[in-house]
């Protein structure tokens, strides 16, 4: 294999470095479902920080994070040793509880408007369907705090909507994504599938 490296021109040898740096790259992205600028949502600043989300909309940037419970775990009696999981930038395995934190990053005004929050499962072809809905509020701390109980796979929206500095309406969406696709789960796996493709292609060129 060495002898076979050698004999390649330099510009072949820069080539195959690129193909397997972008290979790299995107087996990456495939794996996180993220970019290098974050996740496929409006961000501000892009992207996926120490296990929150930052989201934006005209009026207002927050972040997001939360845990997931499964649905089919049994809770046990001191709820706080109960198993929970981060989930990344609302995307979810399965149906089970949801536990939420926005964080109202920009402005700081915004812990003085009061704002409003809905939950809603969206099917495309049919209208929204909204599964919970809280009351406009002021949340001087900064720091919001929901439960959410998902019972289906599917796509889902959280809505916070109120009036900014301006008295203009607004509204920001966080979408929460619940189940995976068949190709989720193999993506997992990259790791060791690009192990096995070296160790094939290092057997061939070794026999070559």
């Amino acid at each position: 294999m060495n002898g076979i490296w050698a004999n390649l021109s330099t510009g072949m040898r820069r080539f195959l470095v690129l193909t397997a740096s972008l290979a790299v790259i995107v087996a990456v992205g495939l794996q996180f479902h993220v970019s290098s600028q974050g996740d496929l949502s409006d961000t501000y600043p892009k992207g996926f920080r120490d296990g929150t989300c930052t989201i934006e909309s005209k009026s207002l940037v927050v972040g997001y994070s939360g845990y997931f419970i499964p649905g089919d775990y049994e809770i046990p009696e001191n709820a706080s040793s109960a198993m929970s999981v981060p989930v990344l930038c609302g995307k979810i395995p399965g149906p089970g509880i949801l536990d939420v934190t926005i964080d109202l990053l920009y402005p700081e005004s915004a812990r003085e408007w009061p704002l409003a929050m809905t939950l809603a499962k969206t099917d495309g072809s049919t209208p929204p369907k909204t599964l919970l809905a809280v009351p406009p509020k002021t949340y001087e701390s900064g720091i919001i705090t929901q439960v959410l109980s998902i019972g289906e796979t599917g796509e889902y929206r959280l809505h916070l909507s109120g009036k900014d500095g301006s008295q203009a309406d607004f509204t920001l969406e966080i979408p929460i994504t619940v189940g995976v696709q068949w190709y989720e789960g193999i993506a997992q796996f990259w790791p060791m599938l690009l192990l096995v493709v070296a160790a094939i292609l290092y057997h061939v060129f070794r026999r070559l």
